[in-house]
C-alpha cells in the first residue's frame, strides 16, 4: 500500500491565491488544534508573500504569527516557501543574511523549507539549502515548472540529479501557474522517480482546472506527496479541495488516511472566515484554460487588473495578456513566479500603456539584464539589454558572490528600533515598510488595514454618508469612506477614496458640535488639494499609478535630458521617472511615500535656454 501524504496550503498560498494573503492571524489561531488533529505531513503556513502583508497591511510581526502557530501546531511540522537567494523580498540578499535568516526561522518554528528560484538557477539555493540542512530541518529542493522553447524533459531530470546531490531531503514540482496537464505530469514524475531516489511532491495549482487530474497522474507514476487546500478557499487560482482528494484515494491503496468529516468541519469554519475579506475578491481567480497560452499565475492577474483599474484601462487586460509573452521571450523565457512574475508583468503593462515597447523600463528588468538575478534560462534580448544597461558589466557569476556581508550594517542601519534579529531581518526584507512597521510599532501606533463590512443597505437619517461629493475652491471630489482607526486623544485616522485614489486624513475634533453643523471644521489634514495636471512638456509624470519611493531632486537643481529625478513604486517593483528634457526644476508637487497617478505632474521643469 502506497499511502498519498497531504500538505495542506490554507494558512499560506490558499489565501495568497484568492484573496490576497490577507488572513490575518486571528483568524488561524481558533481552528488551529482541529488542523493540528487531521495529521497532515505539513501545514503550509508561512514565507510567500505573508511576510510582505503582515508588515504592509496587517500590521503584524510576521515573526510572532510563526511562533503562535509552532504552539498552536504542535504535532504537525510548518513548511514556508522561500525563494533562495531572494529569501522573501526582491532583490538577493549577502549569503550572512540567508544563513541568518533560515536559522532565526528554523528557531521560531520553520520545518520544512520548500527553496526555489524563479529562474531555476541552482546556484541561488545552495546556501538556503546549506543553511537548512545545518538548522537540522528538512530541505525541498524545487523545480519551477515551465513551459518555453528551452525547457524539457531532460532539462528538469538534470535539475532534480543536481537538487539530490545538493544533499535536499525531497524535491518538490512546482507548477506556479497550473501549467501542467495530465499527460506531461505523468511523463515528468515517471522521469523524476526512474532518476532520484528522494521523495517527490507535486505543488499544481488550479488555474487551468486540470489540477485534480495531474494529481492522480503523479501518484499513479510514484509520486506520494501532493499540495491541496480546505474546499472554502480552493479551486481556481489556489489548489485542488482537500476533502475531494482524500475522498477520491479513500478505499483505495493510496488512501490518505485522513479523516473527511473532520476536514469538512475546518472547511465550514474557513467558509465563514472567507466572507470577512470580501473586498479582496478578485474576478480573475477563476478556473481560466488562457493560463495554458499567456502562463500568467492567477495571483499576478489579479496584480494587474487591480493596477489597471486604477488607471481606468481594464479594457486593456487583453493586451497585456498578449504582450506578456513577448517581454517573457525578450527576457530569456523565465518562469513567471516570484519575483519573475512581477519583473515581466510590470513591464508589460508598461509597454503597453505607454504605447512604446521599452519606453520605460522598471528598475527590476535592468537588475535582470544585468544578470542580478543569476542567469537567464535563454539568451536575452541584445537590444532591449543594451537599451537598459548600456555599457554596464554584465554579472556571469552568482550573483551573491559579489555582495559583501550585510548583517552588521543592516543592524546599525534600523539601530535601536530592532529588539531582536527577527527586527534587523524585517527590515532587511522591505526597507521602507520594516522600518515603518519598527516605528509604528514603537510608538504603538500600529493600525491594520480597515476592512469592509458587508454592505448593508443605506445609511439610516442619523448616520453620516460614506460616499459623496465635496467642492473645494471650484474642484469637485468624490469622496467615499473606506474605514476608521481608533480614536486617540482629540485626533482620529479615517481613511478615504479620493476620486478612487486611496487615501488617509487626520482629522482633529476642536468641537463636537461643529461637526453635525457648524461652519468651522474639524479636519487639520484631509484634502489639500490635487496636483497640477500634466499639461506640458517640462511636467514629468508617471506611466502609472504607484507610490513615491524616492525624489532625487529639489527645486533650482540643473538636470540634464533622461536624467532620473523619481523613483516609483508599483506592483512591488520600482521604476526611476526620468526628466522629460533638460532645464532647471521649478517645482517638486511630490514627498516620499505618496500615492500618485499618470496624469499628474510629480515634477515641472523650466528647459534650458537654447
Amino acid at each position: 500500500m502506497s499511502k498519498v501524504y497531504i500538505t495542506d496550503t490554507i494558512l499560506r498560498d490558499a489565501h495568497q491565491s484568492l484573496i490576497a494573503t490577507r488572513m490575518r492571524t486571528e483568524d488561524m489561531l481558533p481552528i488551529c488544534s482541529k488542523l493540528d488533529a487531521i495529521g497532515y505531513w505539513s501545514l503550509e503556513a508561512w514565507g510567500g508573500a505573508t511576510y510582505d502583508t503582515c508588515l504592509r497591511f496587517l500590521k503584524e510581526d510576521p515573526w510572532e504569527r510563526l511562533r503562535q502557530l509552532h504552539e498552536a501546531l504542535p504535532n504537525t511540522p510548518l513548511q514556508m516557501l522561500l525563494r533562495g537567494q531572494n529569501l522573501l523580498g526582491y532583490r538577493h540578499y549577502s549569503d550572512d543574511v540567508v544563513r541568518a535568516f533560515v536559522q532565526r526561522a528554523a528557531e521560531n518554528g520553520m520545518t520544512v523549507f520548500r527553496i526555489f528560484d524563479a529562474l531555476n538557477d541552482l546556484r541561488n539555493l545552495r546556501v538556503s539549502i546549506e543553511a537548512t540542512k545545518a538548522a537540522g530541518k528538512h530541505a525541498q529542493g524545487t523545480i519551477c515548472y515551465t513551459v518555453s522553447p528551452v525547457h524539457d524533459l531532460k532539462g528538469f531530470v538534470a535539475m532534480a540529479k543536481e537538487l539530490e546531490a545538493m544533499d535536499c531531503d525531497s524535491i518538490a514540482i512546482k507548477d506556479m501557474a497550473g501549467l501542467l496537464t495530465p499527460s506531461a505530469t505523468a511523463e515528468l514524475v515517471k522521469a523524476l522517480k526512474d532518476t532520484v531516489d528522494i521523495p517527490l511532491h507535486l505543488h499544481c495549482h488550479a488555474t487551468a482546472g486540470l489540477a485534480e487530474m495531474c494529481h492522480l497522474k503523479a501518484i499513479e507514476n510514484g509520486c506520494l506527496h501532493i499540495d491541496t487546500a480546505i474546499s472554502s478557499l480552493a479551486g481556481g487560482t489556489s489548489h485542488p479541495p482537500t476533502e475531494s482528494m482524500v475522498a477520491a484515494l479513500r478505499g483505495t491503496d493510496n488512501d490518505t488516511g485522513l479523516d473527511l468529516e473532520a476536514i469538512q468541519e475546518i472547511g465550514f469554519y474557513f467558509y465563514d472566515v472567507r466572507k470577512k475579506y470580501h473586498q479582496f475578491e478578485s474576478e480573475f481567480t477563476g478556473v481560466d484554460t488562457r493560463v495554458q497560452i499567456n502562463q500568467v499565475p492567477g495571483g499576478m492577474i489579479s496584480n494587474l487588473a487591480n493596477q489597471l483599474r486604477d488607471q481606468d484601462a481594464l479594457s486593456r487586460m487583453t493586451d497585456v495578456l498578449n504582450e506578456i509573452p513577448k517581454v517573457r521571450e525578450d527576457l530569456g523565457y523565465p518562469p513567471l513566479v516570484t519575483p519573475t512574475s512581477q519583473i515581466v508583468g510590470t513591464q508589460a503593462v508598461l509597454n503597453v500603456l505607454t504605447g512604446t515597447r521599452y519606453q520605460t523600463i522598471t528598475n527590476e528588468v535592468k537588475r535582470y539584464l544585468q544578470g542580478g538575478y543569476g542567469k537567464a534560462p535563454a539568451a536575452v534580448n541584445a537590444s532591449v539589454q543594451q537599451q537598459a544597461v548600456g555599457k554596464e558589466p554584465v554579472i556571469e557569476c552568482r550573483p551573491a558572490d559579489e555582495l559583501a556581508p550585510e548583517m552588521d550594517k543592516l543592524t546599525a542601519e534600523i539601530g535601536d528600533l530592532a529588539n531582536s534579529a527577527e527586527d534587523v531581518l524585517s527590515y532587511a526584507m522591505f526597507p521602507d515598510v520594516g522600518r515603518q512597521f519598527l516605528e509604528e510599532r514603537a510608538a504603538g501606533t500600529l493600525q491594520p488595514e480597515v476592512l469592509e463590512a458587508p454592505n448593508s443597505g443605506a445609511p439610516s437619517s442619523d448616520t453620516a454618508p460614506t460616499e459623496f461629493n465635496i467642492d473645494v475652491h471650484g474642484e469637485t471630489y468624490h469622496i467615499k469612506v473606506t474605514g476608521a482607526g481608533h480614536k486617540q486623544e482629540s485626533q482620529r485616522h479615517f481613511y478615504l477614496s479620493v476620486d478612487g485614489v486611496p487615501e488617509e486624513a487626520v482629522v482633529e475634533t476642536l468641537d463636537e458640535l461643529v461637526l453635525t453643523g457648524g461652519a468651522q471644521g474639524g479636519v487639520k489634514s484631509a484634502i489639500a488639494g490635487k496636483r497640477p495636471k500634466a499639461s506640458h512638456e517640462g511636467h514629468v509624470t508617471t506611466a502609472m499609478p504607484g507610490n513615491i519611493i524616492e525624489v532625487l531632486v529639489k527645486e533650482g537643481d540643473t538636470v540634464k535630458a533622461g536624467q532620473a529625478v523619481v523613483i516609483t513604486e508599483a506592483m512591488k517593483m520600482e521604476t526611476e521617472v526620468q526628466a522629460p528634457l533638460a532645464g532647471t526644476v521649478i517645482g517638486v508637487f511630490v514627498s516620499k511615500g505618496d500615492t500618485v497617478n499618470p496624469d499628474e505632474a510629480l515634477i515641472e521643469i523650466e528647459a534650458a535656454a537654447d
